[in-house]
């Protein structure tokens, strides 16, 4: 039997939204107290969701993470409110450092001891009975309140609907990006498509040019180009003995095709009782995952439908653009705010707002908002949440202005002086960052 004085909190994953939510957990009243018991299970052997390196041996890869990968965004736009990356650190820093990084936030708020480490969770299932979720781990049945899901969505590729690339796949001439590490990945292909304008397709193309290999690139909408080792193409109709794009063009010299073409989202421990795997009608009853959103979810976190206390549940991380990490916690303080006071969730107006918002916004998109609305949207978790932060100007101005900083940034790696230019950065508080990425911003004009 539950203790219902107390509220058992599970959260689903050790990545950086789910760190963010047990940060914020620790930091309330109701913590120190000791009437929330919160406990973070994490499948893998480490914390780092995503940053966490695996080799591309499981069927999907655990992480898509590839050798060369660094941020996009600037580590100072990027980084938890509560803890910036160390002074000196590179603007757009690889990998291994934001693993360490994240490693450091959980040492410095002392997560660790709420974290179950190799603890994969297989079954959540609410039991009207008692009204709690039944949460199955390793085997094990365990009864919580409230359930937090925070399992990232880069794990299961998404594969477009292209005729004849499902023979492509089968034969081994085509694979998605998430089986990709370095330029070796690909064997002795002399000639590579790439297929995908986001930054893992663009940062793939890239090292693949640089290590001889030609390379085939394709985007929708793209003006067409060519040089001795490069051809961009627009979206491809069909793959056969050749591969044929949207103009007619068919290039038939190609050894493999990467496909950067992104992820589903995917909850595989609900059952359809909880979530159904399709696309929601326009009134809908239920939860649904149409793969590209789950709907309907108040404030992109809450569900308003389906047959369990809506308020027991949150999801974090499914927003596709803004300020990852600081997004994370602000999407915390919300959750915290709704696990204090139910009430406080306006589940009618949410509703209301979703059903008419539906009308505008496809399903590829809904998780998706503009540059404006992702800053909109973190100011208003933090209003709801109670916190007097506000997005800062300048995250705003760097984040526009992302891709010129890093296309300016790697111009510092490739001269030699990008390690001098970040030294001693930050030791007397962010204006130094600020500073700095107004001078590389300066260096792009």
């Amino acid at each position: 039997m539950m203790n219902h004085a107390h509220k058992r909190i599970c959260i689903i994953g050790a990545g950086p939204s789910g760190l963010a939510v047990l940060k914020v957990i620790l930091d309330t009243e109701e913590f120190k107290t000791g009437i929330w018991l919160p406990t973070v299970f994490e499948a893998r052997d480490k914390i780092g969701g995503v940053w966490y390196p695996a080799l591309p041996t499981d069927s999907p890869p655990l992480t898509p993470l590839y050798d060369s990968m660094t941020t996009n965004i600037p580590h100072p736009v990027m980084a938890y409110t509560s803890f910036p990356f160390p002074p000196s650190t590179p603007v757009f820093p690889p990998a291994a450092t934001v693993e360490t990084y994240l490693h450091d936030y959980a040492a410095h708020f002392h997560l660790i001891q709420n974290i179950r480490l190799n603890a994969r969770v297989e079954h959540v299932e609410w039991n009207h009975a008692a009204n709690c979720w039944h949460v199955l781990v390793q085997g094990e049945t365990l009864d919580f309140d409230l359930v937090v899901v925070s399992n990232g969505h880069f794990r299961v590729p998404r594969y477009p609907d292209i005729p004849g690339l499902a023979e492509w796949l089968e034969n081994g001439k085509a694979s998605h990006s998430a089986w990709y590490r370095n330029s070796q990945s690909i064997g002795d292909a002399c000639t590579v498509a790439v297929v995908g304008s986001g930054p893992s397709g663009v940062d793939i193309a890239a090292e693949l040019l640089a290590s001889g290999v030609k390379v085939v690139y394709s985007v929708n909408d793209c003006i067409p180009e060519t040089t001795a080792t490069f051809r961009k193409r627009g979206a491809i109709t069909h793959f056969g003995d050749g591969i044929t794009f949207v103009d007619g063009t068919i290039e038939r010299n190609v050894d493999h095709c990467i496909l950067a073409t992104g992820y589903q989202m995917c909850c595989p421990f609900f059952s359809p009782a909880t979530l159904q795997n399709e696309s929601p009608p326009l009134l809908p009853s239920n939860l649904y995952n149409s793969s590209y959103h789950l709907f309907p979810l108040g404030k992109h976190i809450f569900p308003l439908r389906g047959d369990f206390l809506h308020t027991s549940l949150a999801f974090t991380g499914l927003i596709l653009r803004g300020t990852p990490f600081s997004l994370f916690e602000a999407q915390a303080y919300a959750i915290v705010r709704v696990f204090r006071d139910p009430k406080s969730l306006d589940e009618d107006k949410e509703m209301a707002e979703l059903l008419e918002r539906q009308l505008m916004v496809p399903a590829k998109d809904w998780h998706r908002p503009t540059e404006a609305e992702a800053f909109d949207y973190r100011d208003g978790l933090y209003e709801f949440g109670g916190m007097s932060m506000r997005v800062e100007p300048w995250e705003k101005r760097m984040w526009e202005y992302k891709v010129e900083l890093r296309r300016e940034w790697m111009k510092l790696v490739r001269s030699g002086e990008a390690f001098s230019s970040v030294q001693g950065i930050g030791q007397n508080g962010s204006h130094e960052w600020v500073a700095l990425l107004e001078s590389i911003l300066q260096g792009a004009n």
